[in-house]
């Protein structure tokens, strides 16, 4: 009797004819290239407001007629200004007028792949990606390979990290979803890194690149007092009967954008202080 493996290997595949050799590449480029139709679709379907008929916004209608949010649809939208980007370049420096038919070039497949790269400039795209096709032997890169390089070319051009402990800065997200919602929030510099540095907010601790920090420029008696406020904040977020409505009182002193509070301010924050102390007693 002849094994599975035996047999498997003995498989004789039917050979296509060059019309379907030719249909089958065509087809497999219209599924790489989904993606991209996608992204440039719900482009112009926000753009020209063609939602409207049905929907006030465009979130309520990606929400509806594709079961996403509008986080997802602009991922698709910025994922296929990078697909033209690099496909233009391309072009460009080969004199083909369309490479995405000759397989000249490996291009990407996934929004996912090209995610770290949307808010670089096309250059730095195209430079980036064709770094990341060469680390993946020259197959098309995982988005991970892909932030790697992004990541390692930034070390190599970051400046020193000058900030310092007790320092007060401004969070400015950019692409790290782990601070989304947390922009334009003030932190304390906890500790420093390299390249990045531990922030202390109102809602817990974040390792953040210096690239997403802004020194506030406080003077050192306005960094302690922000430094007090921090820790008040913090032994408050511990209580475990804190209300809805206090914690939203702390995110509203965690979003300041001065380094004081107002005489309400100050009054509301100590009766929650001493509401969790009642409580706890």
């Amino acid at each position: 009797m002849v094994s599975v493996e035996i047999a498997d290997q003995l498989t004789v595949f039917d050979e296509l004819t060059p019309e379907e050799e030719h249909q089958r590449l065509y087809l497999e480029r219209r599924v790489e290239r989904a993606f991209y139709e996608a992204g440039k679709a719900l482009m112009e379907l926000r753009d020209r407001r063609l939602y409207r008929s049905t929907h006030k916004t465009f979130e309520e209608y990606c929400r509806d007629r594709f079961g996403h949010s509008r986080q997802k649809s602009n991922y698709l939208i910025a994922a296929a200004d990078v697909y033209e980007n690099l496909t233009t370049i391309c072009c460009q420096k080969s004199g083909i007028e369309d490479l995405t038919t000759t397989g000249t070039q490996i291009l990407p497949t996934s929004e996912g792949q090209v995610r770290p790269i949307t808010k670089l400039d096309p250059q730095e795209q195209w430079e980036v990606w064709q770094t990341a096709v060469e680390e993946a032997g020259s197959k098309v890169p995982t988005g991970r390979i892909v932030k790697d390089v992004v990541q390692r070319i930034m070390e190599r051009t970051q400046v020193p990290n000058t900030y310092q402990v007790g320092e007060v800065c401004q969070i400015i997200v950019k692409d790290n979803p782990d601070l989304k919602g947390k922009g334009g929030c003030w932190a304390i510099v906890s500790a420093v890194n390299e390249f990045s540095c531990t922030m202390r907010m109102w809602n817990g601790e974040y390792t953040v690149r210096i690239d997403q920090l802004k020194s506030m420029n406080y003077t050192d008696s306005e960094c302690h007092d922000m430094q007090s406020l921090s820790a008040r904040i913090n032994k408050l977020r511990d209580s475990d009967n804190l209300e809805e409505a206090a914690l939203a009182v702390l995110k509203h002193l965690g979003e300041l954008k001065r380094p004081y509070l107002t005489e309400f301010e100050q009054k509301m924050l100590r009766f929650i202080e001493l509401e969790c102390s009642t409580t706890s007693s």
